[in-house]
């Protein structure tokens, strides 16, 4: 009888206990992004390296999720495959200022990993005039006349004139760019000066004489509205540039 009962009770302790092994969680598995960054600000090209520990089996692919805030959802912009502990993923987008994350499905032993979110700005060249003028003006009949998107799609040409003695100008929203550069050429009959304004404030200007080409570039962070001008020096008919401009922007 005793041995009966013994051996009742040592029934009933495995057959609670087998429970109570199954429900042991999964080993931990972590994912991170090691760093992000624009690798190619002409093309938009974001490199993103993330760290996998323990490391998954070589060629897991690893998604790249950026947080879309007019969906208020997680989306899939790009992959790549895990070599060792790491991976590398290069995805195109345009300038911007968003969060990301990477991600590993589960594999046994480990369950799905998502790694800690990071907020990058990624800053991309576009034409100056993409989001067009915010007003122009000058003295001296002033012309500030973008090309068309037919002609200079890159919405970064124009032409400014105004005549003999007058200037012309032109302003941007530059709210999320960092930098302006601007190729000029001079086809005035005389010299010129062309100059970049945070409104009305002068930043930078240079010199032009009579048929010749240059560069300004100047370092634009914190300017919200950005002024490219053209005057007359010393001319017979009036100042006339040429010039294409590029932002360094998020949007």
């Amino acid at each position: 009888m005793r041995r009966a009962l013994a051996g009742l009770l040592t029934l009933l302790v495995l057959c609670c206990a087998a429970p109570l092994a199954s429900a042991v969680p999964s080993p931990a598995r972590t994912a991170k992004i090691y760093s992000i960054r624009t690798t190619d600000a002409t093309k938009g090209v974001i490199t993103v390296v993330g760290t996998l520990s323990p490391a998954p089996a070589t060629g897991t692919r690893i998604p790249l999720h950026q947080w879309i805030p007019s969906l208020k959802r997680w989306q899939e912009v790009a992959h790549g495959y895990s070599s060792g502990g790491s991976v590398t993923i290069t995805t195109v987008q345009p300038g911007s200022v968003r969060t990301y994350r990477i991600a590993i499905g589960p594999q046994a032993p480990y369950a799905a990993a998502i790694s800690p979110m990071i907020s990058f700005k990624h800053y991309v060249w576009r034409g100056m005039f993409k989001k067009g003028l915010l007003a122009a003006g000058g003295a001296g009949q002033p012309q500030f006349t973008v090309v068309p998107p037919a002609e200079g799609p890159r919405r970064s040409e124009a032409d400014l004139l105004a005549n003999q003695g007058g200037y012309v100008w032109g302003d941007v929203n530059a709210t999320g760019c960092r930098y302006s550069r601007n190729w000029l050429g001079n086809l005035t009959d005389g010299l010129v000066r062309v100059s970049l304004h945070n409104g009305t404030k002068a930043l930078t200007s240079v010199r032009m004489t009579q048929e010749t080409e240059t560069w300004l570039n100047y370092d634009i962070s914190g300017v919200t509205r950005l002024r490219l001008q053209v005057a007359d020096v010393r001319s017979g008919y009036g100042p006339y540039v040429s010039i294409d401009s590029l932002l360094l922007c998020t949007n």
